[in-house]
């Protein structure tokens, strides 16, 4: 039985429906990507499927005793209060008894003399079977590896958007809804997320811009395109290729109607012989016709955007040399030198907080290295995109923020009206007019970007610019930076974007390291792997101590040396399994087979690479 239906759902806000006779069916372990542009009604639906509103018409079906969980995309300002407080709040009256009973336990321990305030609580709480939930929550608190007794508000982003996770798993839903999860998320917790959620055992109903996120976990994508759902069963390779083969297939039947519609209007305006013999059937046919095509909804234009280059800057773009800085005691970059050339696109990878923003702004000039020093190349034009969007004016208009009080910008040595310019970002004149404070956050990623590309430039810097865009605007987006002729420094947890853009990846690796390698994403973790099994290898046939006869060296017992002679082939065998495994879960029908085949494949990849780790470290210690 389904856990949830909907049939022929209607919604509409005063203009053309979001939702439009849509039907829907989740069943039990299920993974559905909701797709579509923004501004479709992806959040809207939603908040249906939660009750957080009521559809015009159509009937929604749950499964007796469902329960539906959501998460939402901003971490709400009012939360505060210990994780344990948070997370409890997910079992309403009984989380906040939960509570109560963890902050009187504290005060215990800290001598105070509160034996009445516990009693009452431990009556209301066995009243309500509060141990089995207490249980619950320190189960989900340690399953999620959150500390219990922290402060919500002095958390990172990641952490927080895990404790409000953990709210919501502690109330056991049969159904999860993520909206857009990975947003401000950094690589470490994308991954994290992942495995987490391939591991679930509940259906699954999340959002996502993150294409890889969405391969890996996706069983089953559903789109909403002009308040229609169509079902695509599969993965988002799949996906595209058949929406591709659907595209034209409508396109060229909505060809062959308007050529009919064309033949009849001239039918119905010949002269006056022709109207006193017509077929008033064929008439009527005319007529709805014509109703049909007034009714069609054409799918929304593409965005149109263009890249100003700016002059040639000089070959040598930027130049670091042993630079360090530290903050509160801690070092974040501890001597890094690079030098960036003219055409280098550069991604910066690690977690959030190690230094990103910082090693920007020494690596433009913004801020003076505390040991080493940077020189900048000759003629530079610099772009920036913030993640924190501290460019655009809220109270402004959409077109005021970008053209500044005129009616034209320049774009590649050509006037372009304005209110054109903001059709190619997909702002209809309406839009443009309204205030930047009203507009959602993809829609404020789109104006950033017009602004940024209003104005040449030769060396374009970009710090999260993927957060809150829908697929299609990511995928121009990619094309435009891999045409830019110009230099490219590129921050993001885009982990797909990072592959299919960047020439080379500075990557913060933890304790003030930080290090470049040639490529993107896929890359890095390649090369630090074959590093980390090189510098093994290298420590196990390390010369011996100087000074010690060879005498001195213990002599390895003949079981001991048979172990040794042995260890080769048994390390080959591993990796040789290691590789298979890594490219079964590469492959993209992986994770659409059934989930007690996932879940083997996956325990065995950890004891492969535990056994192997653990190969590597007996060689090691035979060798010496």
């Amino acid at each position: 039985m389904p856990l949830l239906t909907l049939r022929n759902i209607t919604l509409a806000f005063g203009g053309p429906p979001l939702l439009d006779g849509v039907d829907l069916l989740i069943e039990p372990g299920e993974r559905l990507c909701l797709v579509g542009r923004n501004g479709a009604g992806k959040s809207t639906l939603m908040k249906l499927i939660n009750g957080e509103i009521v559809a015009d018409g159509g009937e929604l079906i749950r499964q007796p005793g469902l329960k539906v969980a959501r998460l939402v995309q901003e971490v709400p300002h009012e939360l505060e209060g210990e994780v344990f407080d948070v997370v409890a709040e997910g079992l309403g009256e009984a989380g906040a008894l939960l509570a109560d009973y963890h902050h009187v336990i504290q005060q215990m321990a800290d001598g105070q003399d509160v034996m009445d305030r516990l009693e009452k609580i431990q009556g209301r709480l066995e009243a309500v079977d509060g141990w089995t939930l207490n249980q619950r929550v320190e189960a989900v608190l340690s399953r999620l590896s959150l500390p219990s007794e922290a402060q919500f508000s002095q958390l990172s982003g990641g952490m927080k958007r895990r404790v409000l996770l953990a709210r919501e798993l502690v109330r056991e839903p049969d159904l999860l809804l993520l909206d857009e999860p990975t947003n401000h998320l950094d690589i470490e917790s994308i991954n994290w997320l992942e495995e987490f959620l391939l591991g679930w055992q509940g259906s699954l109903l999340f959002i996502t811009h993150d294409r890889m996120f969405l391969q890996r976990l996706a069983t089953r994508i559903i789109e909403l395109d002009r308040g229609r759902l169509s079902s695509w069963p599969g993965d988002y390779q799949t996906y595209l290729q058949r929406k591709e083969e659907a595209l034209e297939a409508e396109a060229q039947q909505n060809a062959l109607f308007d050529k009919r519609l064309a033949q009849e209007e001239v039918w119905i305006r010949q002269g006056i012989k022709a109207r006193r013999t017509r077929n008033e059937g064929r008439v009527r046919a005319l007529k709805a016709m014509r109703a049909e095509r007034q009714e069609r909804r054409e799918r929304g234009g593409k965005a149109s955007m263009a890249l100003q280059a700016g002059e040639r800057s000089g070959k040598m773009v930027i130049e670091a040399a042993h630079i360090g800085m530290q903050y509160d005691g801690r070092v974040l970059i501890d001597d890094f030198s690079t030098t960036i050339m003219r055409g280098d696109k550069v991604g910066i990878l690690g977690p959030n907080g190690t230094g990103k923003s910082t090693l920007l702004k020494v690596l433009l000039g913004q801020l003076a290295p505390q040991q080493g020093e940077v020189k900048l190349g000759t003629k530079l034009e610099i772009a920036y995109f913030d993640q924190h969007r501290a460019a655009l004016d809220e109270d402004a208009s959409v077109i005021d923020n970008v053209a500044e009080g005129s009616d034209r910008v320049m774009i590649n040595g050509q006037s372009k009206h304005i209110m054109g310019y903001m059709q190619d970002f997909l702002f209809s004149p309406e839009r443009a007019r309204s205030p930047v404070r009203s507009l959602s956050g993809g829609e404020r990623n789109r104006l950033l970007l017009a602004k940024l590309f209003s104005k040449p430039a030769n060396l374009l810097v970009m710090d999260e610019p993927t957060n809150d865009l829908d697929v299609e605007t990511l995928d121009l987006l990619e094309e435009l930076l891999l045409e830019y002729p110009g230099t490219l420094l590129l921050v993001s947890h885009d982990r797909a974007f990072i592959n299919n853009v960047v020439t080379s990846s500075i990557v913060f690796e933890g304790e003030g390291r930080v290090n470049e390698y040639v490529g993107g994403y896929d890359d890095w973790l390649r090369q630090r792997d074959d590093q980390a099994r090189k510098r093994v290898e290298k420590k196990s046939i390390s010369e011996k101590p100087a000074g010690k006869p060879e005498s001195a060296k213990k002599r390895l017992s003949y079981k001991e040396q048979r172990e040794l002679e042995a260890l080769p082939k048994q390390i080959e065998a591993l990796e040789g399994e290691l590789s298979e495994l890594h490219a079964q879960m590469g492959d993209a029908g992986f994770y659409q087979q059934d989930k007690a085949v996932i879940t083997r494949a996956q325990d065995r990849l950890a004891e492969v690479e535990a056994e192997l780790a653990a190969c590597y470290q007996r060689w090691e210690a035979l060798e010496g």
